[in-house]
């Protein structure tokens, strides 16, 4: 009987890996919209408007599936001023403001550190040592990322990071931190609401959070109109870059723990970089399929039992 079981545990655990994979490729995307996006609008124009037309996504598809968003009770009112606060508002205005000062490659290297900063920070809340192969895994996962991005010049790499540690740089380290307290925050989150009601509640506090704050960013300019190349990165970063991979990743921290959840971020400078040579064919180097190798391996190894 317990064996019958098994099957479809196993069968639901591979489709979960199966969606946060994909929620890595479509987050992988977002550097190249991002960067399109920063060149015509400002960080906190662009962060408003990619949360303001996937708030209206995510509120149909609530309203289809739930029969529309839950009231939410004092506790839950706080949490999800705070995922709105954290993982919307602030990550995607250090986000944007990344993409306008550094090269989307670089800043896809600071997504490896999510995991390490997701775990290493629920370490120090439950003050108890993850698994060894958990640990093993997040860091074979890293080194992967930090290969693919580096072309294999590791040592030239951090040898560029210090010597050219500035603004860009500084706003991603940021965004890290944003994205770490959205990820433990959201586990709380969905021990009462669904992934779907609870990234709705986030994005509809953060966009409230980023239209508050346009007045207060300087005098109000008339907004041009952006260009068709722009308007589809929009749409892009709305819908393919927040809609589906934030429903799709709550569910993985739901069933997964946030610090299982976050190492498949890891695959998101591997599929920055293979759309960057599928889309802008640029050469695959050996450093890339080594890297994306060990990073698999390592979401494999972290994911393991």
């Amino acid at each position: 009987m317990s064996q019958a079981l098994s099957y479809p545990i196993a069968s639901q655990n591979a489709l979960l890996y199966v969606r946060l994979s994909m929620v890595a490729f479509l987050w992988g995307g977002t550097f190249v919209a991002g960067r399109v996006v920063s060149g015509e609008m400002p960080p906190l124009v662009a962060a408003t408007a990619r949360f303001g037309l996937a708030s209206l996504v995510l509120l149909y598809l609530v309203w289809k599936a739930e029969g529309g968003l839950p009231r939410l009770t004092w506790r839950q009112s706080v949490l999800m001023g705070l995922l709105g606060l954290s993982g919307v508002c602030l990550y995607n205005l250090f986000f944007f403001a990344a993409l306008a000062e550094i090269p989307a490659s670089r800043t896809a290297l600071f997504v490896a550190f999510n995991p390490i900063a997701v775990a290493l920070v629920g370490v120090l809340i439950a003050q108890r040592l993850p698994p060894i192969g958990q640990v093993a895994g997040i860091c074979v996962a890293l080194a992967g990322a930090v290969i693919v991005i580096s072309g294999g010049d590791v040592a030239g790499l951090m040898t560029d990071v210090r010597q050219s540690f500035g603004q860009g740089e500084l706003f991603m380290l940021a965004a890290v931190g944003s994205w770490v307290g959205y990820t433990l925050l959201g586990r709380k989150a969905l021990g009462s609401l669904s992934p779907l009601a609870a990234t709705t509640w986030a994005a509809l506090i953060g966009f409230l959070l980023l239209a508050l704050g346009l007045p207060l960013a300087g005098p109000v300019q008339v907004p041009q109109l952006p260009t068709f190349t722009c308007t589809l990165a929009i749409i892009y970063l709305a819908i393919g870059g927040t809609v589906v991979p934030f429903v799709w990743y709550y569910r993985g921290v739901h069933s997964l723990g946030p610090e299982r959840a976050a190492v498949f971020t890891n695959l998101v400078p591997v599929f920055g970089v293979a759309l960057g040579a599928a889309i802008l064919r640029e050469p695959v180097e050996v450093s890339m399929l080594v890297g994306g190798a060990l990073v698999i391996a390592g979401v494999s190894l972290t994911n393991r039992g």
